[in-house]
């Protein structure tokens, strides 16, 4: 296999040991579950102008549903593992770089989450529960980190916009794709590349993003309690 492909395969097999973890652990599993709903509603408010505003709004969705979700990725992750072999074979070299990508921004999101949820001490989150728990974690460079794969993820997407031939051949790779089992794969390209090109250029979009999740995660690491409580924080956009 590619040394490619062996990157995105260790990747996963980060993300099913947080999944044992949890599975062997309920109240964990429990308080991440908990943990992503509550992020997934921090990014709703985060990006409520966007998520309204109609030239980013199926790309806001697409952040908001396949990369800051609640959602159980066990069958995709799954189906990635299972068919790296053929992905790498199949897809373009941009593609699978782009997978790697994705692959290292889900191993790292776990690990924090699981590590947060460690800390949380509840099973609910709330506002002054969760900037202690993110406190406790730290992981500064960790943090900054999945910001940077998130926008790398984002920027791989935009590029494909430019470059029709690419989704001529996404769109010719379904049935293949799908005897392959790679569907999931399939269906995250095809709609992030569609989402994508909707904004005609992503530069402002992901820049904002970058912007609001960076000044956020200064304040949550700066964060005093009476920061907490002070809706005109950054701080405010917690639900």
């Amino acid at each position: 296999m590619t040394p490619a492909g062996q990157r995105i395969l260790a990747h996963l097999e980060a993300v099913e040991r947080e999944r044992v973890a949890r599975l062997a652990d309920p109240g964990l599993g429990a308080r991440v579950t908990a943990l992503k709903a509550y992020q997934q509603q921090r990014f709703a408010r985060t990006y409520a102008d966007l998520l309204t505003t109609p030239r980013y709004a199926g790309a806001s969705r697409f952040f908001l549903e396949e990369l800051y979700g609640p959602r159980d990725y066990t069958d995709r992750d799954a189906q990635f593992a299972r068919i790296v072999p053929a992905l790498v074979r199949l897809f373009p070299d941009e593609i699978i770089a782009t997978v790697e990508t994705l692959a290292a921004l889900h191993a790292l999101s776990e690990s924090i989450d699981s590590e947060m949820a460690r800390r949380l001490g509840a099973d609910t989150v709330d506002r002054m529960r969760y900037v202690r728990a993110w406190q406790a974690t730290g992981r500064e460079a960790d943090r900054e980190r999945q910001i940077a794969l998130t926008l790398q993820v984002g920027q791989a997407l935009e590029r494909y916009t430019r470059k029709p031939l690419l989704r001529q051949s996404l769109r010719m790779m379904r049935g293949p794709a799908r005897a392959a089992g790679m569907s999931a794969l399939q269906h995250f390209l095809e709609t992030g590349f569609d989402t994508f090109g909707e904004m005609r250029g992503a530069a402002e979009f992901l820049n904002t993003i970058g912007h609001r999740e960076r000044v956020l995660a200064a304040a949550l690491f700066a964060a005093d309690e009476a920061a907490c409580h002070a809706e005109d924080s950054p701080l405010g956009q917690l639900p």
